[in-house]
């Protein structure tokens, strides 16, 4: 066998091992693969130069990011709830009944609560801000007390506390219609450089916090230990309930920071599909990070990678002219996909 040859074997065993044991590689692999599919996807015809082409193509992009910038976030508290050995599918249902209560108390008509007492501007936003965030992590704690004190599965508390926020939120709104204050609307499309950055800036702090938290904190080690094995991780003195408890906490509140940023960039909230669906995303984006399903094992940079990967793919779809009914499947598969391979590499 020549050098050549040789070398080429050699590369070959590597790219395999690294594929099979390193989530991160394979995943930002996938991302790179899905970054040239959608260079190639995107419509040139109209540019006249190379500065046009790249100039779509970077308005594209970070168009991609910033409409991804809300999953982004909830997903980096998903990972931590999934690394846990827990679930959350009351997400969206969260996200609107902290979007209520900020846009009820900021609102400039003759329902808002702050104006009623003289109360606007940025005084306002900071105090409905406040309010939104206390709501957050109320709700976080009560469903994470339910999934750890409460001893119920949290696919179970979760999944009934989607329905009750949801459906609370919607019947004290129903003949409610705040208006945001326009100035409030900078805080997600305020522009640099000609481009609206903000809501990708807001996540890119949060995962670099997330990551530290994840890696450098006794929190972080003791969400993997519990995740890993909730016996042994007790044993060694970990509350665990407490820890659980913490989790759901931290997920109420990137959830009421997001609801912040989707009401900055939309301007409104409609309570009935406002979130709807973020859960799934926000699971597929994990798991395809390399999150494992069973808990114990995931990273931060690789649910990032996770959730541009997902965005991506649905731009592609867009691109492509895929109904979005069938864009869901692909969700759905991708899911299916990733579990499949963690559980081989697992055998």
């Amino acid at each position: 066998m020549s050098s050549k040859e040789t070398q080429k074997n050699n590369f070959l065993g590597w790219l395999a091992r690294q594929w099979k044991g390193n989530s991160l590689f394979s995943i930002g692999l996938v991302l790179i693969f899905m970054i040239i599919l959608q260079t190639f996807a995107l419509n040139y015809s109209a540019c006249t130069s190379f500065g046009e082409c790249f100039e779509l193509w970077i308005r594209n992009f970070t168009n991609v990011l910033r409409n991804n910038a809300g999953i982004g976030i909830i997903s980096l508290g998903m990972a931590f709830v999934i690394i846990s050995g827990g679930i959350d599918l009351a997400v969206g249902s969260t996200l609107v009944a902290v979007g209520a209560v900020m846009m009820v108390l900021m609102d400039t008509g003759a329902g808002g609560i702050l104006a009623a007492v003289g109360i606007t501007g940025l005084p306002a936003y900071i105090i409905a801000i406040a309010a939104g965030i206390i709501v957050g992590l109320l709700l976080g704690g009560f469903t994470g007390s339910l999934a750890s004190w409460g001893m119920i599965p949290p696919f179970i508390v979760t999944l009934g506390t989607q329905k009750i926020f949801r459906s609370v939120t919607q019947h004290f709104m129903q003949s409610a219609n705040p208006a945001v204050p326009g100035p409030f609307c900078d805080l997600a499309n305020a522009q640099i450089g000609g481009y609206m950055l903000l809501p990708i800036i807001y996540w890119i702090i949060l995962a670099v916090i997330l990551y530290i938290v994840s890696k450098r904190t006794v929190f972080g080690r003791q969400v993997y230990a519990v995740g890993s094995n909730e016996r042994t991780a007790k044993l060694s003195g970990v509350n665990v309930n407490l820890v659980k408890c913490k989790v759901y906490i931290l997920m109420g509140l990137l959830v009421s920071l997001t609801a912040v940023l989707t009401i900055a960039r939309i301007g409104s909230m409609d309570y009935a599909n406002a979130g709807s669906g973020y859960e799934l995303d926000a699971i597929a984006s994990v798991v395809v990070g390399g999150t494992s399903f069973s808990g114990g094992r995931g990273t931060i940079q690789g649910t990032v990678m996770g959730v541009m990967t997902i965005a991506i793919m649905n731009n592609l779809l867009n691109l492509w002219g895929v109904p979005p009914f069938l864009r869901e499947a692909f969700k759905g598969a991708i899911i299916i996909i990733a579990v499949l391979l963690q559980k081989k590499d697992r055998s």
